[in-house]
Formats: C-alpha cells, structure tokens, sequence
C-alpha cells in the first residue's frame, strides 16, 4: 500500500501548489474561464430552443386523436378536402361520439401578416376556422380571457403566444381577415402546443372571408381511444371514395418539427464548436502560464523523487478544476437568462410562426459541462505533458 499512498500524496502535493498559484495568474484563468462559460452558455441557449420548438408541437398532440389529410401532403398548408369528404371522416368507426355528434372538426387554414412586437417585421401567423367539436377534440384548449367567440358571427379568439409575439392582437381590439374587420373577443392557452400560436374563428367565417367555398384542409378527429386508430385509419384508406392520409396526431406534429430541430441542432453544435476552438487556445495559454511559472517548484519535486505522471495527474486536475468552473457558471448563466424565454420562429413545413419558450433541461445542462470537461482535457493535455518532459537540471539551473 506504501506505493500507491504515495504516488497519491505526490498528486496531491503538486496539485496543491498548482491551485495555489491560481491568484498570480487570475487573469490568464478569468480569461480561461469566461471562455469556455461562453461555449456552454450558447450551447445551452440554442440547444434549448430545439427543445423548446420540439416540446409545443409534441404537446399539441394527443394519443386518442387524429388528423386528416389529402393524400400527400405533408402539412395542413397544401391540403385540400371537400365537404362530402369531410362527412365521410365524420362518419368513420372510430371517432368518439356524443349526443351532439362525432367528435370531428374539419378545419380552415390560412397565414395572415402581422409585424412581430419585437421587430416590426412582418411574419405569417396562422388563422384557423374550426367547427363546434373542435373544443373537444382539443381538450386542453382554455379561454383566459374574454370569451369564446360566437358560432357565425365574425369574431375571433386568439392564442396567448399569439397574443404576446405579435402586434395588432389586443383583446377587444379588432383583426381584418380579408375584406372583414373582426372583433377580438377572448385569448386562450393550449397547454403550451402551437394552437397558442394561431388565431381562431368560425370554420363558414373563415371561408366567406377568403371566398374558400365549401372546402376545408383537415380535420381533426378524437377517436374513442387511442386502440381505435388502426381501424379508423383502415376505413378511410380503403373508402374509394376518399383520398386521405391519416395520422395520429402526435406522428404528425413530430414530423413538422423535425427540420425545424435539425436545423437549430445543427447551428448550435457549429457555433459551439467554432467558440470551443478559441476556449481551448484560452485553456491552453493559462496552463502553459501555470506550466511556465512552476518550472523551478516541479524541478525540486522531481529532484527530490515525485514521478513525472504525478506533474501530468496534477496539471490535468488543475486544467479540468477551471473548466467546471466554467461550465458550471456557462450553465447557471444559461438557465437563468434563456429557461421559459418566449420567442417565434418559422415552422417551413406551414411556413408559418410558431411561438414557444425555451427550455433548458437536465440534460442540455449536462451535455453543456461535458464540453467544457472536453475543453478541460484538450487545454490541459499538452501543457502537462511539457510539464513532465521538463529537463530537471536545466529547471534547477533557474533557481
């Protein structure tokens, strides 16, 4: 045991000196540290947006409902149902029924362009005209304020997120959809989904406006459980007289995020990696430093007996100590400034806005202080090397 013990004390002694001698170099180690808080900062920032996007469109679906569309399309924006099909949809066995009738919504779906709050520049915002079950095939949807609005007259109701991101949105205020001037008569959440981000109105209203006729671009369907997909799928599928693609709506809202996800992902990964190239410059700069101004203190050592792997153990402990300072600041940063923050971007599925809040996760968290311990490993690895190689006649030379 008298080995180990040893070799243990000999790390921690040099380590110790190392630590110490932080205040002689605190500005090369600021200067370390701040860069790599920086990488894990931004990398959480952008990274939670994905999550942040992917989270409202996930939570806009539900396992026991369904969305209907034309036969290849890929989003609401480019399909297209007749009333007579819409009917047959209805129809299907399946859909979840009460007195009032299936529980089928077939729906309208237009962009509108409004100037966000923000920038003033104008973005597509989504306007949706639903029929009277679409309240209960959307079963998180809530008014906060004002009210519903009422079935054939010309008044809208609109989403929190909605609401908050874009101008012209007031309640009480009134919105122009086509050549009509509606009254904004009530804001409603969604439980976080993209219905927040979408104007509501009647399903015949929407399509007086825009002289649609009898047509709609979807409908969305509660079915009587989430079992019942299959065969309601199949009863569609096969109907010669339909031409629909059917999907839960939980597989659909997934597949409008992707892109959008992939997209950030991609750019967060890059900015980081660009950003973890000067961190590793910096980390290297302040363990050469640390290196540099030891020279005769890691001589003695070595001429009194420390192994040069306890120089290397002891640099790279010193090195890794500084980067989770970082990341852990780069972390804690992070959370406190983009966790909740609401904000827009496109969805390029519907090439509309959708708004959501970021959202900094455990994982984010975690994901962002493994690289700063892989900034830690690169920044230190080289200068404990030369640390170790360091001749030890030469270095007592300079006592």
């Amino acid at each position: 045991m008298a080995g180990p013990i040893n070799w243990f004390s000999q790390v921690a002694s040099v380590t110790k000196f190392g630590l110490l001698s932080i205040a002689q170099r605190r500005g090369s180690v600021a200067a370390a540290v701040i860069g790599i808080a920086g990488v894990v900062a931004v990398l959480v920032g952008v990274l939670s947006m994905g999550v942040g996007f992917q989270r409202a469109l996930q939570c806009s679906g539900a396992p026991d409902a369904a969305i209907v569309l034309r036969s290849g399309a890929e989003s609401e924006m480019v399909s297209g149902l007749l009333r007579a099909s819409t009917r047959l949809v209805a129809d299907a066995p399946g859909v979840a029924r009460t007195d009032e009738g299936p529980l089928a919504s077939a729906e309208l779906y237009v962009l509108i362009n409004l100037p966000k709050r923000s920038t003033g520049t104008d973005a597509n915002v989504p306007m949706r005209g639903v029929e009277h079950a679409a309240l209960r095939v959307r079963d998180k949807l809530q008014i906060q304020g004002g009210r519903m609005f009422e079935w054939g007259r010309n008044e809208v109701i609109i989403g929190v997120g909605a609401a908050s991101e874009f101008s012209g949105l007031d309640l009480g205020s009134n919105l122009r959809v086509g050549q009509r001037e509606c009254p904004i008569v009530g804001v409603f959440s969604a439980g976080g989904g993209t219905a927040e981000s979408e104007i509501w109105t009647d399903a015949s209203v929407l399509q007086s406006a825009y002289k649609r006729g009898d047509t709609f671009q979807s409908v969305h369907v509660k079915l009587s459980s989430p079992e019942a997909f299959q065969e309601f799928k199949d009863a569609l599928t096969t109907d010669p007289r339909l031409n629909v693609k059917v999907l839960r709506q939980t597989e659909y809202y997934a597949q409008q995020s992707t892109a959008v996800t992939r997209l950030i992902r991609t750019l967060g990964y890059l900015i980081a990696f660009l950003m973890a190239i000067g961190a590793v410059f910096g980390a290297l700069n302040t363990m050469y430093s640390s290196v540099s101004a030891r020279t005769r203190e890691i001589a003695t050592l070595r001429a009194l007996g420390f192994g040069s792997g306890a120089v290397v153990i002891s640099v790279m402990i010193e090195s890794l100590t500084l980067a989770l300072i970082g990341g852990a600041a780069g972390a804690v940063v992070a959370y406190l400034t983009f966790n909740g923050l609401h904000t827009s971007t496109m969805n390029w599925n519907s090439f509309s806005q959708v708004t959501f809040a970021f959202a900094v996760t455990p994982e984010l968290l975690a994901q962002g202080v493994l690289w700063s311990v892989f900034i830690g490993l690169i920044g230190g690895l080289f200068p404990a090397l030369r640390g170790a190689r360091l001749p030890i006649a030469a270095a007592l030379r300079e006592l």
